[in-house]
C-alpha cells in the first residue's frame, strides 16, 4: 500500500505563544521526529509563512533546522501557499497575489527554499478556475485539491488529472480517508488484508498530536509496517501522471454539495448568515481604506494587521458549524472573531494621513454593529 500523505502546517499570525507551543510540542516535533527516524518515510507539507515567522520569532530555531535537514534529504517537500492563510476564493486578486509572494519570499528567508516550479496548496483546498489559472501562471507546476472538485458523477479514479481551466496538474486527496485518523484506518485496512493500491491523505498537522491523541502511539506502529510504502507528492506524479483532462469545478475540502445547496464555500460565507456577510464586507472596506492610502507613512503597521485579520479563522469561527466528523470543535467562539476584528480595526486605526477619518469613523461604526450581532447570538445560543 502507498501512502501519499500531504500535511498542511498552520496557527493564525495572532495565536498566542502559548498556543504555538503547544502545536510545536504536540504535533511539529513528533512528525518532525518520525520522519528523522524512519528514513524510507516522507512526506510533502505546506508550512504557513506566518507559521514560520511566529516560529523563527519564538526561538524555535532547532525544529527550523532539522526541517532545513529533511528538505536538503528530500523527505520534506515544501509546496508554495498563501502566507497568512486568507481564503482565496473571496480576496481580491492583488491581495492573492500579495500573500502568495509573501509565502515565497518568508520561506526563502527562514528555510532557504525556492519555492517556484513546485507543488501548492490552496488553504482549506478552496479551488476555483481562476485560483487554479493564476498558480500555474505564476509558476507552480502542480495543485491538491479535494474530491468536491471532481464534476458530479466523475469517479475518484487514480486520483491524478489535469484541470482543464487552467493546463495545471492535480492530485486529489481521499476524503474519507482524510476525514479520519490515518493511522488507525491504515492499520485496519492492512489488518483485513483490505489494500487499495494508493491512499492520498491531506490533513492539518496538528492532527497528529493536538487535536487527536495517541496514547498508544498508532502512528509510529503504522510506519513501521512493512506492507506500508510513502511518497512524496512530486514523486508520485512522476512516476504516475493521468493526463486525463477535467473540468474541475469550485470547492473546498469541507464543501456538502447536498448539505449547502450548491454553495461550495459556505463554511465560510453562507447566505442567511449574518454575521459572515458583515465579516466580509467589512474586511472588504479595510482593503479599500488601505488601497486609497499607499503612500501613508505608517502603511506598514496597517499592512501588518490587515494581515492577521483576513486569515479565514474569523469567517470559519463565525460559522457555528459542527466539525466532529473531522474530530473539530463546534466552529463558534466570539473570542475568536474578535481576534481578527481587532486587527482589521487597527490596521484602519494605524493610518496616518489626516484624511483617513471619516475612514476610521465608519470603521469604528461598522465593527461596533459586528460585535453587537455576535455576542447577542452568542448569549441567545447559550441560554
Amino acid at each position: 500500500m502507498l501512502w501519499i500523505n500531504f500535511i498542511h502546517l498552520y496557527q493564525p499570525a495572532n495565536s498566542t505563544n502559548e498556543r504555538i507551543k503547544e502545536a510545536a510540542d504536540k504535533s511539529y516535533y513528533r512528525l518532525t521526529r518520525l520522519l528523522e527516524e524512519n528514513r524510507d518515510l516522507s512526506f510533502t507539507a505546506n508550512i504557513s509563512g506566518c507559521l514560520l515567522e511566529r516560529l523563527a520569532e519564538g526561538g524555535f530555531t532547532d525544529l527550523l533546522d532539522r526541517w532545513r535537514n529533511l528538505i536538503k534529504e528530500e523527505r520534506l517537500e515544501l509546496v508554495g501557499s498563501a502566507a497568512y492563510h486568507g481564503f482565496l476564493p473571496l480576496l481580491p486578486e492583488e491581495e492573492v497575489l500579495y500573500q502568495i509572494k509573501r509565502q515565497e519570499e518568508i520561506t526563502a528567508d527562514i528555510l532557504g527554499l525556492d519555492l517556484k516550479g513546485r507543488g501548492f496548496f490552496l488553504p482549506e483546498l478552496a479551488y476555483t478556475p481562476e485560483l487554479a489559472r493564476i498558480i500555474k501562471g505564476l509558476g507552480y507546476s502542480w495543485l491538491i485539491i479535494d474530491e468536491a472538485s471532481l464534476p458530479e458523477g466523475v469517479e475518484y479514479g487514480s486520483g491524478t488529472c489535469v484541470d482543464s481551466n487552467s493546463g495545471i496538474k492535480v492530485i486529489v486527496r481521499h476524503r474519507d480517508y482524510s476525514n479520519t485518523y490515518a493511522p488507525d484506518l491504515i492499520q485496519e485496512l492492512i489488518s483485513h488484508e483490505i489494500t487499495p493500491q494508493t491512499i492520498i491523505t491531506a490533513t492539518d498537522a496538528e492532527l497528529y498530536g493536538l487535536r487527536h491523541e495517541d496514547p498508544t502511539a498508532e502512528l509510529e506502529k503504522m510506519v513501521a509496517l512493512r506492507e506500508l510504502k510513502s511518497k512524496t507528492v512530486s514523486e508520485f506524479l512522476a512516476d504516475y501522471t493521468s493526463e486525463e483532462q477535467v473540468q474541475l469545478r469550485s470547492a473546498s475540502w469541507e464543501t456538502n454539495w447536498e448539505a449547502d445547496k450548491g454553495q461550495p464555500f459556505a463554511v465560510w460565507h453562507e447566505k442567511g448568515n449574518k454575521i459572515q456577510r458583515y465579516l466580509w464586507e467589512f474586511a472588504y472596506y479595510v482593503i479599500a481604506v488601505g488601497n486609497r492610502y499607499p503612500n501613508d507613512p505608517n502603511y506598514a503597521a496597517y499592512r501588518w494587521h490587515l494581515d492577521r485579520g483576513l486569515a479565514s479563522c474569523m469567517f470559519w469561527w463565525a460559522s457555528g458549524r459542527d466539525f466532529f466528523h473531522n474530530m473539530g470543535p463546534v466552529a463558534w467562539n466570539p473570542d475568536e472573531i474578535e481576534n481578527g476584528l481587532n486587527d482589521l480595526t487597527r490596521a484602519v486605526r494605524s493610518l496616518q494621513d489626516k484624511g483617513s477619518k471619516k475612514e476610521k469613523i465608519k470603521a469604528e461604526k461598522l465593527v461596533a454593529r459586528i460585535r453587537q450581532k455576535v455576542w447577542e447570538k452568542h448569549w441567545q445560543k447559550n441560554f
